[in-house]
């Protein structure tokens, strides 16, 4: 059954959500992270996604403390992703208790510091993050063209045994509009094991029983939440079945 993750982006502490991930078309919703991360855990998810907005698209603010913030109040397993450029960084971000941390920008830009990453800590501590958009993968907070495709970026590191991947149709994201499911199977067709987790466009339960229909290992989903239209135990009680 597929892996339902709730996520939390963050702007300046607050949980937020981008449409398509224009930093001008915010919106912000009232509770903390940190009690709807314990509202999360206490219904019964396992695993929690955050995104540090501040740090991928504004150098010089980041939302660590908010971070260990959220991992101090659950025992949700959380991965933590956004702006991640430098040793430091991922250092701080382990330590304020994230068990895996995502890296887009960097996988693509710097890779021999990626690599070195993987061989310090382990594949099984990084998401390699691909936010895509027309068939190309986006970086810098989605603001910048890469020339590179989901296909060529895995097809660099699986050599190097990572199989956690998260691919965002940015187009979809924050847009309630459905999930990009040709996008997921085309990925899952020509890199059968790997632990794909589909972002972007869930509107509602069925798009998630979708997702597991086709054969999507894992879905993030945020917005769909925050607008009240994912019942949540309803969703709970599909996949633990």
């Amino acid at each position: 059954m597929i892996t339902a993750i709730p996520a939390i982006d963050l702007i300046g502490g607050h949980i937020v959500r981008l449409a398509k991930g224009d930093f001008s078309k915010v919106t912000q919703y009232g509770s903390t992270p940190a009690e709807i991360a314990k509202e999360f855990d206490v219904l019964g998810f396992k695993r929690l996604h955050v995104v540090d907005l501040d740090a991928a698209g504004r150098k010089g603010r980041d939302n660590i403390a908010t971070l260990r913030e959220i991992t101090s109040a659950t025992s949700m397993k959380v991965d933590f992703g956004g702006g991640l450029r430098s040793d430091e960084a991922i250092e701080r971000a382990f330590d304020a208790g994230a068990i895996a941390v995502s890296i887009g920008s960097v996988a693509i830009k710097e890779p021999e510091k990626a690599k070195r990453w993987i061989s310090k800590y382990g594949t099984e501590r990084f998401i390699l993050s691909a936010d895509v958009l027309d068939g190309e993968v986006r970086i810098s907070g989605w603001t910048e063209k890469s020339g590179t495709t989901i296909h060529d970026l895995l097809n660099l590191y699986y050599p190097l045994g990572i199989r956690n991947v998260l691919c965002t149709d940015i187009s979809r994201d924050g847009m309630l509009s459905g999930p990009n499911i040709d996008l997921y199977k085309d990925i899952m067709k020509a890199f059968p094991d790997c632990c794909l987790i589909a972002s972007g466009g869930i509107r509602d339960v069925d798009d998630i029983r979708a997702l597991d229909r086709a054969g999507i290992p894992a879905v993030v989903f945020g917005k769909a939440i925050y607008e009240g239209r994912i019942n949540m135990k309803t969703l709970l009680n599909d996949i633990n079945e």
